[in-house]
């Protein structure tokens, strides 16, 4: 098992340059992901990030992969696609500091912009006249010949190796409960290879991952625990009052 420390890991923290900020009133530093954002540490093997929809987690993901050299719309470093130009300015103003060590590999995983990704991966081996054709490196078989979870697992599997970042923006959006819980285990042997995880999630069976670090949005970030996370509160409240809930919301 690899050790990792504070100034090995890949992405250390960021800082957001606010005296270059042209206006905290107007988009996206108005998000509350982003308005008192002064600077955001990271835990060498797992960081989520949660909040509810609209406080910036999504915006904020990106700024940090652009902001670290990937594309907007998801891949590894090498891919440079543009199906529509929706990404925020937010990375131009965020300073990623890196670690001592380098990664061997990395990846921005994003839900909302996967389809994309994957017709860019059948559109490259399509035009390519020579060499092996890069769908082998995802398990051999387009991604669109696949389900939506499938093809997000065979990214997880055949793509993610030790010693790599990997900034995953709602992942759980393709994944059954099970498979979920398959993300875990392989999370877990990749972080015991090296690896580095930020991620964006409302899934309470992902963010259970042990020893990470929870930082929910509200006004600014905050440090909680597991068992602290609405997520956790609501899905457990919901499980073992089922009835109970169902006639309070559907009454």
């Amino acid at each position: 098992m690899m050790k990792s420390s504070k100034l090995e890991q890949y992405i250390r923290y960021i800082e957001l340059d606010r005296e270059k900020v042209p206006s905290f009133s107007e988009y996206p530093f108005n998000l509350p992901a982003v308005k008192d954002l002064q600077s955001l540490s990271f835990h060498p093997k797992v960081t989520f990030i949660i909040g509810e929809n609209g406080s910036g987690k999504s915006t904020i993901l990106e700024s940090i992969a652009v902001a670290y050299g990937f594309n907007a719309e998801g891949g590894t470093k090498n891919f440079n696609f543009t199906s529509r130009a929706t990404h925020s300015k937010l990375s131009s103003y965020i300073k990623v500091v890196k670690g001592t060590k380098k990664p061997r590999t990395g990846f921005f995983l994003r839900a909302e912009s996967f389809y994309n990704f994957a017709s860019n991966v059948d559109d490259l081996d399509n035009e390519a006249s020579f060499g092996p054709p890069i769908i082998n490196s995802y398990g051999g078989r387009s991604l669109h010949e696949q389900s939506h979870g499938e093809s997000f697992f065979a990214v997880f599997l055949n793509k993610f190796t030790g010693e790599g970042i990997y900034i995953l923006d709602e992942p759980e959006a393709a994944l059954s409960p099970s498979r979920q819980m398959s993300m875990l285990t392989r999370m877990h042997d990749l972080v015991k290879e090296g690896s580095q995880f930020i991620i964006a999630t409302h899934s309470p069976i992902i963010m259970a991952y042990p020893q990470a670090v929870i930082y929910q949005i509200k006004e600014g970030f905050e440090q909680i625990g597991y068992k602290e996370t609405e997520h956790y509160q609501v899905t457990q409240s919901f499980l073992n009052n089922t009835q109970k809930m169902l006639s309070i919301l559907l009454e």
